[in-house]
C-alpha cells in the first residue's frame, strides 16, 4: 500500500512540474500579439554547434515559455460564446509591440466615374434582391444572368415596332446593335477607369517620414532625395549636405539600365527569340491597354474640339448675314 500511495504522489507531483516553470528572469508578455519574451540567457554549452540534446533543450526551452504563455492567457477574464455550451472565449487586450509587416499596406483603389458622380449628387447604394417576380412566367426569376425575369429582348420572338421608327427596319437587328454597343460603351469604361488609375498609380507621393522620429537610414535617403528633385533645377542649386555626394541626383535614383550578357545561359535566349517569333507569326495583335485608351481619349477630344470650332463658325456665319 505504501508502495502504491508513493507511486501516486510522485505521478501528481510530476503532473504539477508540468505546469509549473521556475525561471530566474520573469518573462515580458504581449498577450495582444501572443507574444512571450524570455531574457533568460540559454546555457551555451548545451545549444552551441552540433552538442548531443541539442533538439531536446530547444523543444523543453520552447515548451516551458509556451506554458507561461499559456497560463498568461487563463488568468484573462473569459466567457461563453453563443450560449453555455459554446466555446470559452477570452478577449486579449490591444497590442504593446508594433511588428512589422511582410508588405506595405495595399493602396487604395481610385474611384469610378460613376463613384465619383454618386458621391457628389449624394447617391447611396441600395442592396436590391436578387429574384424578381416574371409577370409572364408567373415565378419568381433572377434579375441578372441566365433565364432572367422578362428574358433578353434580343432573343424574344416578337419585337414590338416603336412608335415614328422605319415599319420596313429589322427591329431583331436593331436590338441586336445596340447590345453589342451597350457591351462595347461597357467595356470602353472599364478601360477608362484602368488607364485613370494606372495615371493616379504613378503619380502617388513619396510615403512621409514615421511620425515616433525613429527614421531607418534608407527612408531618410529617400526622403532627402525627392525633396531635393523636387525643386526647378532637380537640386543641381542646393547646398549640400554633410558626407552627401557631389553629383545631382536623378530622377529614378538608384535604377541602372542592365544589359544582357553577350555569352552565357542560351536557354534563356532561345526562349526569348522564340517568344518573339511566336508574337510575330500570331494573328491576334498584342493589346497595349494603355496606349489603347489613350488613342480613344485623345481621337474623341479632337473630334469634340472639331465640333465646337463648327459650332462656333456657324454662328459667326449666322451673325454675318444677320
Amino acid at each position: 500500500v505504501e508502495e502504491v500511495l508513493a507511486a501516486a504522489e510522485e505521478q501528481e507531483a510530476e503532473k504539477r512540474r508540468s505546469v509549473t516553470v521556475e525561471k530566474e528572469l520573469e518573462l515580458e508578455f504581449d498577450l495582444g500579439n501572443l507574444l512571450a519574451l524570455d531574457r533568460n540567457p540559454p546555457a551555451a554549452a548545451g545549444l552551441r554547434g552540433a552538442a548531443p540534446g541539442r533538439e531536446a533543450k530547444l523543444r523543453a526551452l520552447a515548451r516551458d515559455n509556451t506554458q507561461l504563455l499559456v497560463a498568461q492567457l487563463w488568468e484573462l477574464p473569459a466567457e461563453r460564446a453563443g450560449g453555455a455550451g459554446g466555446p470559452l472565449v477570452a478577449r486579449l487586450p490591444e497590442p504593446a509591440f508594433r511588428l512589422p509587416r511582410e508588405k506595405p499596406p495595399p493602396r487604395p483603389r481610385p474611384p469610378t466615374r460613376w463613384e465619383q458622380f454618386a458621391r457628389l449628387k449624394g447617391i447611396r447604394r441600395r442592396k436590391r434582391t436578387s429574384l424578381v417576380w416574371d409577370e409572364e412566367a408567373k415565378e419568381w426569376r433572377r434579375r441578372w444572368g441566365y433565364r432572367r425575369a422578362g428574358g433578353d429582348p434580343a432573343r424574344a420572338w416578337l419585337a414590338e415596332v416603336p412608335e415614328g421608327a422605319d415599319p420596313e427596319e429589322d427591329q431583331f437587328a436593331r436590338l441586336r446593335r445596340e447590345k453589342r454597343e451597350r457591351v462595347a460603351r461597357n467595356e470602353l469604361n472599364r478601360l477608362r477607369n484602368l488607364a485613370r488609375a494606372h495615371r493616379a498609380g504613378t503619380a502617388i507621393p513619396a510615403a512621409p517620414l514615421h511620425p515616433t522620429g525613429h527614421q531607418s537610414r534608407e527612408e531618410l535617403s529617400h526622403v532627402a532625395r525627392v525633396a531635393r528633385v523636387s525643386t526647378a533645377s532637380l537640386g543641381r542649386f542646393q547646398p549640400r549636405l554633410p558626407k552627401e555626394p557631389s553629383e545631382p541626383p536623378s530622377r529614378n535614383a538608384g535604377k541602372k539600365r542592365r544589359f544582357e550578357p553577350l555569352l552565357g545561359n542560351l536557354a534563356a535566349e532561345r526562349s526569348r527569340q522564340l517568344e518573339l517569333l511566336r508574337d510575330m507569326g500570331s494573328k491576334k495583335p498584342v493589346l497595349d491597354i494603355t496606349r489603347a485608351v489613350n488613342k480613344q481619349l485623345r481621337q474623341e477630344e479632337a473630334e469634340a474640339a472639331a465640333a465646337k470650332g463648327k459650332k462656333q463658325s456657324q454662328r459667326g456665319k449666322r451673325g454675318r448675314r444677320q
